[in-house]
């Protein structure tokens, strides 16, 4: 049989093309799986209670408006640089007119320095689980170049860096879809460049996750949880609606950052009680939270006019799930209480939940409680009880049994008595107080730890 060779080569030739054009193809689409699922968020922990937060050093130069707390470790201080630091008489924190929030370093009075440390490890707990997160949605898009395109949910790695000129980019989904950006290398938001979020795609939900340096261009606007490995740079005007985490230096000029939450209330729905002989436990639960740090136990007995801080519970961020908390208010003596809820938001907004009334049962006795916290720093709550009309002094001692102040010192009816104890004065150390009536007296012993 005679073949023809030129009609096959003719077929051979047309197949050859045809492959190189589905090659040609492959290569210039970017890789995607199958799964077009949004990730699971990156869990920040405490990092989370921070819009800055560095290793080395923040440094401010120019009218900067930050909304939210900042911090440095294991970095003292002196490393907050531009800021005009405010020590607050606690020695905890300081503020700044720079700042609508408070300051944190390594080297304020405890428990600060237990708080920045922990913050710190969160801070690269997060990068690294970011970084290590595994079958991406979208490999080497664009050749890391995003300027121009519309991003959807989804894991993006790159082994290179990434830029955004200033034509931009845009990140499209809802308030609760997520996107992850692994980048090896440096990020780059040119001169004018816009992250623009459409659809309710929201700032806490976008991690750029960088192995490089941050620089954020003149006039740029940045949005997502920056976790950075090294610097974070924005450039003069530059502003951030987000979380700049930098695991060297953050560098401040002229710049806004914060981080505009959902239009999401904490709608609380329920605060209950229920007694327990001398123990109440507090229940209540919210539909809604939107930035919410937490919620501050407060009481207040018959006897008193002003509520007293006895606890704190922590809350769960941005959520539009339902949350159920509890808390137990242990070792209360006899009377009637008032308890309400403190809702604190990150940048330190309130607001008081409705009060709730309990009655503790029990016939009254000569009792003095022991102060708590203990040990503390600078103020700690005593409380005593007597049961009927008497003249009661309650002093402070050293341990040498000098008298050093007067708490209480007139005539009490019966009942339930706090008093709080302000020692900022004093020198750390070990100290008594003493109740005397009539017919009773008892010493305990409080320790002061600055």
């Amino acid at each position: 049989m005679k073949i023809n060779t030129n009609n096959l080569t003719t077929v051979l030739n047309k197949w050859t093309c045809l492959l190189r054009a589905m090659l040609m193809v492959a290569l210039m689409a970017p890789a995607v799986v199958v799964s077009q699922s949004s990730p699971a968020p990156v869990n920040l922990g405490t990092a989370g209670d921070f819009v800055i937060l560095a290793k080395t050093g923040i440094s401010a130069t120019g009218v900067v408006q930050v909304t939210g707390d900042i911090g440095v470790s294991p970095i003292a201080a002196i490393a907050i640089t531009g800021f005009g630091l405010i020590m607050d008489p606690s020695g905890t924190f300081s503020t700044s007119s720079l700042v609508t929030g408070q300051i944190f370093a390594a080297d304020y009075t405890d428990p600060t320095p237990t708080k920045m440390t922990t913050a710190v490890s969160d801070m690269e707990t997060a990068y690294t689980d970011a970084a290590g997160r595994t079958l991406p949605d979208y490999t080497e898009l664009y050749s890391g170049d995003l300027t121009g395109q519309n991003l959807i949910p989804g894991l993006y790695k790159w082994s290179t860096g990434v830029l955004v000129s200033a034509g931009g980019v845009t990140i499209s989904g809802t308030s609760s879809d997520v996107w992850i950006f692994q980048i090896a290398q440096n990020l780059e938001l040119g001169n004018g460049a816009n992250v623009t979020l459409s659809g309710g795609a929201h700032a806490s939900n976008i991690f750029w996750q960088v192995a490089g340096q941050v620089t954020l261009g003149t006039t740029s606007a940045m949005s997502g949880i920056i976790l950075c490995q090294t610097q974070i740079v924005m450039s003069t005007g530059a502003t951030l609606d987000g979380r700049a985490l930098a695991q060297t230096a953050v560098t401040l000029d002229a710049n806004t950052v914060t981080l505009n939450y959902p239009s999401v209330p904490v709608e609380l729905t329920s605060l209950s009680a229920k007694i327990d002989m001398n123990e109440v436990i507090l229940s209540w639960s919210t539909t809604t939270e939107t930035n919410n740090k937490g919620f501050e136990i407060q009481r207040r007995n018959n006897n008193e006019n002003e509520f007293n801080r006895v606890g704190f519970v922590e809350g769960n961020g941005t959520t539009t799930d339902v949350k159920s908390y509890s808390y137990s208010d242990k070792d209360i003596l006899a009377g009637n209480y008032n308890y309400r809820l403190k809702q604190v938001d990150y940048d330190g907004t309130f607001e008081y939940s409705e009060e709730i009334e309990v009655n503790i049962t029990g016939s009254l006795e000569y009792s003095v409680s022991q102060n708590y916290p203990n040990p503390f720093n600078p103020t700690s709550t005593i409380r005593y009880s007597i049961p009927k009309m008497e003249f009661v002094k309650i002093s402070i001692y050293d341990i040498l049994g000098n008298e050093i102040k007067v708490l209480v010192n007139e005539l009490k009816t019966p009942g339930n008595y706090e008093i709080n104890f302000d020692a900022k004065e004093l020198a750390s150390g070990i100290y008594l107080y003493k109740i005397r009536t009539g017919e009773y007296s008892q010493i305990r012993k409080m320790i002061f730890m600055k």
